[in-house]
């Protein structure tokens, strides 16, 4: 055999050609190398008395730059483990024979890879860019000599360790003997010595890219100032999540970084991606930003807390690795700017971000409530630098890379300053902390963290871990914030009633479901309606691929509870869910007496059809869907009926089948796909030499059957972050290269 495939993951496969010293990754999405881990493929050897890791030296992107929701192509990691755990990079390592990492794909990604792991190395790369997202020149040349330190004087381009392969149509050379080259839209075909092997990096229809470890479910309740544990490892630890915590303050949830698969971790803790009020983000690396693409799929932009400087860091890398306008970030965050160094107000959460020297802009964070007794302090240290680090560092000469003494130990002063709870990266080596500098810390207690091995003696005399799911309880709740939560919601779905009269609905039991509990099933009329206000559940329907997920503000059963019908779906809990429990019957009454019964019946209708699309089945609440359901225009047609959309608005097939377009754009929609979106991102659509490719905007379509269409604002949609995404992905999966698929759902 001179080829080897190994099945790593969905959507990840390993080829190993031995005899041309090639062993390809086959899709890059988030926490690949954990999973090469997992599997064994990556190991520790030993030449020459040094010690270092196998694993790939050639990365396959795929040809989507999104499946299913999730990027598909996040290489920094696997490129990082080949330079420095392989050694690729290092001199006089046995492993630096003089190669490089190759990266293979449409010249479209390798340039937005190269981009992202660009920003991902440096971050901001000149005092320009740093003037321009507001600081001082005199700062921005402080900064920079920081930078150039970490850099070893100077910032390198991509290209100088990383070989790109273009693969265009019909076959490339990937190295002496081994070409490749496209069947089709993401399938592949490696040829070595007259040895094929196909690799298909298509996820199915309702296929997501694993998590490499077990989460267990765990049960948090809300507390006014509290801190959930939810990750002590670093980016190559295949045992746990990435350094990061979960902050609660009077209730609300804020996150602390969003590592890769966050997702996984908030539904083990039982927390809906839309309880999420905020982000607080340190910096752009991708063990600690990979996970923001699942916090933007959401109804509502979330906010997000950072510094000028590691905002426009986060941006840039984030908007290059989609090759996005960089004002396109802001449509799916509220930004909220942090000054350093300060103490900034957050609706009565005071947090204080402050420098921590690092090779891309990088803030530690400091929480304060106040409380008898004084204020309750978490003090947040990802990704900070080892006092030996400092201290080698530091230099009185201003123009020579580094920082000054002065700065130097205000840094240090800062890490040790006093708190009740304090996490720390002690992952070691040039860009990580040292347990051994707080040895001497007053803090009341510290937690390790940011590395993936066991804590040693020494070590466990300073401080301690936190397993996944633990929780310091600053400061107890007296008071059920889940009923305030339920009071917003309520008061959002019937904004004229009164607030008295409210009243008689939240005068009811909040219920806690365990894990994968059947909350109301298909087949029975439900006698109780639930107000989601906590966790997640999936609403499984009788449609092919009828799972949806559902978040805090959603309605359980509501729509069969008002005609007194059985539930035509059933709804699951996926961790520990918590939900306001209405009676069947006082709901009814609720509405035939305070609200417009003809009216509500009307919009739920269209309500629960756009529920049932792709476009509108996840993270969307009844309240969102409702201002949808009103402004929709519903258009019936039979066989070979035209139908000619209006250009301000979205067309969504809601059942039957018809055709969009003439001649070779001709698409054939189906269920729940769309069209009608691509002015959305005009600017977007260039092909693979950069140049702008016109834009292809169907205005006729022909019903194939008898089908139903609805048309909705454009406008209004595009201002749904997950609604954006998917339409985005959608826009994203034509190929240059190949034949233009459908823009909808995935391909089944």
């Amino acid at each position: 055999m001179v080829m080897r495939k190994l099945v790593v993951a969905p959507g990840i496969f390993y080829i190993e050609v031995p005899a041309a010293n090639l062993y390809l990754l086959c899709g890059a999405p988030a926490d690949s190398v954990k999973h090469l881990f997992r599997r064994g493929i990556i190991q520790t050897t030993e030449r020459d008395g040094v010690s270092y890791e196998t694993g790939p030296n050639a990365i396959l992107l795929s040809d989507s730059m999104i499946q299913n929701g999730h990027l598909c192509n996040l290489a920094e990691f696997p490129i990082l483990q080949m330079l420095y755990r392989q050694g690729m990079l290092l001199p006089k390592h046995p492993n630096n024979t003089g190669g490089k990492p190759k990266l293979i794909g449409t010249p479209e990604q390798l340039a937005a890879q190269l981009r992202y792991i660009h920003r991902g190395n440096y971050g901001l790369v000149s005092a320009e860019e740093m003037v321009e997202a507001g600081v001082t020149p005199e700062r921005a040349a402080e900064l920079m000599r920081i930078k150039l330190k970490f850099a070893f004087g100077g910032i390198t381009p991509p290209e100088a360790f990383v070989d790109c392969v273009p693969l265009k149509t019909g076959s490339a050379e990937i190295c002496r003997g081994v070409s490749i080259r496209r069947l089709a839209y993401n399938v592949f075909e490696l040829e070595h010595d007259g040895e094929t092997l196909e690799i298909d990096l298509n996820l199915e229809r309702d296929q997501t890219y694993p998590c490499p470890y077990p989460l267990s479910p765990v049960a948090i309740d809300r507390h006014y100032f509290a801190v959930v544990h939810c990750g002590d490892g670093d980016g190559w630890d295949y045992n746990r999540p990435v350094m990061g915590s979960v902050l609660i303050h009077q209730g609300r949830v804020y996150l602390i970084d969003a590592g890769p698969n966050i997702h996984y971790s908030l539904d083990a803790l039982g927390i809906g991606k839309k309880e999420v009020a905020g982000i607080f983000h340190t910096h752009c690396h991708d063990d600690h930003f990979a996970g923001l693409t699942n916090l933007m799929q959401c109804d509502r932009p979330l906010q997000y807390f950072a510094t000028p400087l590691v905002r426009a860091s986060v941006t840039r890398k984030f908007c290059a690795l989609l090759s996005i306008s960089e004002s396109e970030f802001a449509r799916y965050f509220d930004i909220r700017d942090l000054a350093e160094g300060e103490w900034n107000d957050v609706m009565g959460l005071e947090v204080r971000p402050s420098l921590s020297p690092h090779p891309v802009e990088t803030t530690v964070f400091h929480f304060r409530v106040l409380w008898e007794g004084g204020y309750r302090t978490y003090s947040h240290l990802a990704d900070i630098a080892s006092f030996t680090v400092l201290d080698s560092m530091s230099t009185t000469d201003t123009s020579a890379p580094g920082l000054s003494p002065q700065m130097a130990q205000s840094v240090k002063d800062d890490y040790l300053g006093d708190a009740e709870l304090k996490k720390i990266d002690i992952g070691g080596g040039m860009i990580h902390g040292d347990a051994a500098d707080f040895t001497n810390d007053r803090s009341t207690r510290l937690l390790l963290a940011h590395t993936a091995r066991e804590l040693t003696d020494a070590e466990r005399r300073i401080g301690s871990g936190a397993p996944f799911g633990t929780v310091d309880v600053m400061i107890p709740g007296e008071q059920n914030f889940l009923l305030r939560d339920a009071s917003e919601f309520l008061r959002s779905y019937f904004p004229t009633v009164p607030n008295e009269r409210l009243h008689m609905l939240l005068n009811n039991r909040i219920a806690t479901f365990n894990p994968e509990t059947i909350i109301t099933p298909a087949g029975r009329v439900p006698e109780e309606i639930f107000l989601l206000l906590a966790g997640k559940v999936e609403m499984l329907t009788a449609d092919p691929g009828g799972s949806h997920y559902l978040f805090s503000g959603s309605l359980l059963a509501e729509s069969a509870a008002l005609h007194n019908v059985a539930s035509e779906e059933t709804y699951r809990s996926v961790g520990f869910v918590q939900a306001l429990r209405l009676s069947a019957d006082l709901y009814r009454n609720f509405i035939n007496r305070f609200f417009s019964s003809s009216e509500l019946f009307a919009a739920r209708q269209v309500e629960e059809r756009l529920r049932r699309t792709h476009l509108f089945s996840d993270a969307v609440s009844n309240s969102t869907l409702f201002a949808l359901a009103r402004n929709c225009q519903i258009t019936v047609l039979g066989e070979g009926e035209h139908f000619v959309g209006d250009a301000e608005r979205l067309h969504v097939v809601g059942r039957g089948r018809l055709t969009v377009g003439e001649g070779s754009h001709a698409q054939s929609l189906g269920k729940g796909e769309f069209w009608g979106f691509d002015s959305l991102f005009a600017e977007l659509n260039q092909n693979g030499n950069g140049q702008a490719s016109p834009l292809v905007v169907p205005e006729l379509a022909v019903a194939d059957e008898e089908c139903e269409v609805y048309s909705l604002p454009l406008a209004q949609v595009s201002r749904i972050p997950v609604a954006r995404w998917k339409l985005f992905e959608a826009f994203r999966s034509t190929h240059p290269y190949v034949a233009p698929r459908y823009r909808g759902t995935p391909r089944p």
